[in-house]
C-alpha cells in the first residue's frame, strides 16, 4: 500500500524535470509575502486558542495543504539543487 507521501512523490518527481537551477533556488526560497503571513498567523492563534469560527477553520485548513505542498516542492528544489552542486 502507497503512503501519501509516496504518492505525493510520485505526482512531484516529475516536477523536477522543469527545474533549471535558476527557477530550484528561486522556488526554495519562496515565502509569503506580509499580509498572507498575518493572515496566517492570525488564524493559527485563534485555532490554537480554540477561537476560530467554521468559515476561518476552513481558510485555514486551505493555508496548511498549501503552505504543505509548497514545502515539499521547496524539499524537492533543494533536493535538485544538491544533485547539482554534487554533479
Amino acid at each position: 500500500m502507497s503512503t501519501s507521501s509516496d504518492v505525493m512523490d510520485r505526482v512531484l518527481d516529475p516536477f523536477m524535470d522543469c527545474f533549471t537551477t535558476e527557477v530550484a533556488r528561486n522556488v526554495a526560497n519562496l515565502r509569503a509575502d506580509v499580509e498572507t503571513q498575518a493572515r496566517l498567523d492570525n488564524l493559527a492563534q485563534k485555532a490554537n486558542e480554540g477561537q476560530l469560527t467554521p468559515e476561518e477553520r476552513a481558510v485555514y485548513d486551505r493555508f496548511l495543504e498549501a503552505f504543505h505542498l509548497m514545502t515539499i516542492l521547496q524539499a524537492k528544489a533543494r533536493e535538485f539543487l544538491r544533485r547539482q552542486t554534487a554533479s
